[in-house]
């Protein structure tokens, strides 16, 4: 028979997949940041800096305060510093090294111009000799960015030519992110200047095998979801994630289990069962534990869309709105920004949930001085009409 889990256990069993119940440290080492990334699987990448880039916060929400140099090590740097690379997973992300055999296989689809977009498809097809000037450009001149190519807006979605056709270099494996420059440039180089030779040369696993082995670090970092929870983790199509998930539950890796309000669902075997979490987080928008918003409904009983594309006039909670995990629930959601020029963390507005428990805005104080406190800001400043 199916096992029969409580929202309320499912809740604890997700949060505890991903890090949260356990005491933070008082000192965040290299190690604790390893292990927080092999924990998740990876770190989403966005563009938007208006509190800190999104990929340092996962780790801040589960470790604390921590030194950016660090983590910029462990991305960008050099030789035996580099722990981690740059590849499209769950959108553009920031993975563990080991992850890359099993990312060669959408590699060779971008070569081969399996994708969906037609300007990129154009560059393993009838413009793949415009790529390749490129790439032996590279080879021999060392790493580049766009900007480095042609003059123009190199920005996030203003893509020249030159930036689609490196995308798509980048897409196929042939050249990798070898450092970010003032303004997030991405810097390309060989993948073979950047990553370790021994990750290079580890085999290639077939595409279902791959596939299989995404989902199951899927598992791991979810603990318990939903198919469509476990495809959307590495962005998997409905075939190859039903495959995968079939082979999983054959193995023992994946347990069907049942959660009361939820479509079927899966558990991975090592899931930790926790009684009580006990924690107090500020949860970026890209945050793993939120960013499937059907999922963060299901789990918390909270509806969350990112507005920062919505007209002022129309949005409901803010810009950049970070909900508040206290103990089990979220509770509360600020909007906040960093305002580096006056030194302060500026919270446009503050929402709390109906429910949310006596301490939720003394714990909530407490979790924004600690925030400013990290990115070196000397006050938290609040908007009279936050409330």
């Amino acid at each position: 028979m199916t096992e029969r889990i409580s929202p309320a256990a499912a809740r604890r069993i997700a949060l505890a997949a991903q890090g949260f119940g356990t005491r933070k440290p008082a000192r965040v080492t290299d190690g604790h940041l390893r292990r927080t990334l092999d924990r998740l699987a990876l770190h989403q990448i966005d563009s938007v800096n208006v509190l800190a880039r999104a990929h340092y916060l996962p780790a801040f929400s589960r470790l604390g305060a921590y030194d950016t140099a660090t983590f910029d090590r462990a991305a960008w740097g050099r030789g035996r510093q580099r722990g981690m690379f740059e590849y499209w997973a769950h959108e553009a992300s920031l993975l563990p090294l080991d992850l890359h055999p099993l990312l060669r296989w959408r590699m060779a689809r971008a070569d081969r111009g399996e994708m969906r977009s037609a300007a990129m498809r154009a560059f393993a097809t009838e413009r793949r000799g415009e790529a390749m000037v490129l790439l032996d450009r590279i080879r021999a001149d060392g790493p580049l960015a766009a900007s480095d190519i042609e003059t123009g807006r190199t920005g996030w979605w203003a893509w020249s030519g030159a930036k689609q056709a490196l995308e798509w270099l980048f897409y196929a494996g042939h050249i990798t992110t070898a450092s970010r420059r003032r303004g997030f440039e991405r810097v390309y180089d060989l993948p073979e200047r950047v990553l370790p030779r021994a990750i290079l040369d580890l085999p290639t696993p077939d595409a279902a095998s791959a596939q299989a082995a995404l989902v199951e670090r899927a598992a791991r970092a979810l603990g318990v979801a939903t198919a469509g929870e476990l495809r959307d983790y590495f962005r998997l199509s409905p075939a190859e994630g039903t495959a995968a998930i079939a082979r999983l539950v054959s193995e023992g890796t994946l347990v069907p289990v049942s959660v009361d309000g939820w479509p079927p669902a899966f558990l991975h075997h090592r899931a930790r069962r926790s009684r009580r979490i006990e924690a107090q987080a500020l949860l970026a928008p890209f945050d793993p534990l939120i960013w499937e918003r059907a999922r963060a409904e299901r789990l918390f009983g909270f509806r969350y869309r990112i507005e920062i594309y919505v007209p002022a006039a129309k949005r409901l909670h803010g810009y950049y709105v970070l909900p508040f995990l206290l103990g089990d629930r979220l509770v509360a959601r600020v909007d906040l920004k960093a305002d580096r020029a006056h030194s302060r963390l500026r919270v446009q507005s503050c929402h709390l949930e109906p429910g949310a428990p006596p301490e939720t805005s003394d714990r909530l104080g407490a979790a924004l001085e600690q925030v400013a406190d990290w990115l070196g800001l000397g006050a938290v400043l609040v908007r009279p009409q936050s409330g």
